[in-house]
C-alpha cells in the first residue's frame, strides 16, 4: 500500500530574517502555508507586521533565509515575474483616484489586469453599488476601505496580503470583510492579515511578532529601582 504524501506548502518561509535601517525587524520566521489557509499577524506597533507583508510582496528581500512559492525562491527574477501575478496587496495607503467615480476606481484596475465585468458586482457586495457614479472624493474613510476591498474581489488573485484591513470599517463592514475572506479561502485562496484589531477567521494560523525594542525606562522606573 502506497501512502500518499501531503501536498507541499504553496508558500514556505524558511528561517527568514529581515533588517531595516540596520536593525533586525524579523528574526528566524518559519511558516508553511497551504491553499485555503490564512495567517493572522499580530504584535505591537513596530514589531514588523507590515515589513512581513512587504517581504511576501517582494518589495523587500530577507536578510537571511528564503521565501519559497511552489518550491522556488521568490527573489529569483524569473520566479518573481510569475509570483507577483498571484498577489493582491491591500495597504494602509488606499491609492484611490479622487477625481474618478467609485466604479471607475475599480474598473481602472480591471483594465490594468486585462479583466472586465466584475467591478459592479464587487461594489454591490461591498455595499457601494448606489455610490458607483459618485466621485471617490465624496467617500467616507469606511467607504474608501470598502472600495479597496471591492478591488480585491474584482481583480481576483489567489494570494491576499492585507495590512490592517478592518481599520475604519464599522461592524457591518468587518462582518463583510470576514465573509469575503472565508469565501476566498473556500476557493483555495490564501490570506495573510496584519492587524491589531480582532477579526474572526476560522481555523486561521496565528503569528504574534515580538516587540522590536524593550520599553524605555521612565523616571518612575528609575525611582523604584533605587
Amino acid at each position: 500500500m502506497t501512502l500518499l504524501k501531503p501536498p507541499p506548502p504553496r508558500i514556505l518561509l524558511n528561517n527568514v530574517s529581515c533588517m531595516r535601517n540596520g536593525q533586525t525587524v524579523l528574526r528566524n520566521i518559519n511558516v508553511s502555508v497551504h491553499d485555503g489557509s490564512s495567517l493572522v499577524l499580530t504584535g505591537a506597533n513596530g514589531s514588523g507586521k507590515t515589513t512581513f507583508l512587504r517581504m511576501l510582496a517582494g518589495f523587500s528581500r530577507p536578510s537571511a533565509g528564503e521565501i519559497l512559492w511552489n518550491g522556488h525562491d521568490i527573489t529569483s527574477p524569473g520566479v518573481f515575474q510569475q509570483y507577483k501575478l498571484q498577489l493582491n496587496w491591500l495597504s494602509m495607503k488606499d491609492a484611490i483616484k479622487e477625481k474618478l467615480t467609485v466604479l471607475d476606481n475599480v474598473q481602472w484596475f480591471e483594465v490594468l489586469e486585462g479583466k472586465c465585468g466584475k467591478s459592479m458586482d464587487a461594489l454591490e457586495l461591498m455595499g457601494l453599488g448606489r455610490l458607483a457614479k459618485e466621485k471617490a472624493r465624496m467617500l467616507s474613510m469606511g467607504q474608501r476601505k470598502r472600495l479597496q476591498l471591492a478591488r480585491l474581489l474584482a481583480i481576483d488573485r489567489p494570494i491576499w496580503l492585507l495590512d490592517e484591513p478592518s481599520v475604519a470599517l464599522d461592524a457591518e463592514g468587518v462582518r463583510m470583510l470576514e465573509y469575503i475572506i472565508a469565501e476566498h479561502r473556500k476557493k483555495g485562496g490564501i490570506v495573510f492579515v496584519a492587524t491589531h484589531l480582532p477579526i474572526e477567521i476560522e481555523d486561521a494560523m496565528s503569528l504574534r511578532l515580538p516587540a522590536r525594542f524593550p520599553r524605555r525606562k521612565t523616571l518612575v522606573d528609575m525611582v523604584h529601582s533605587v
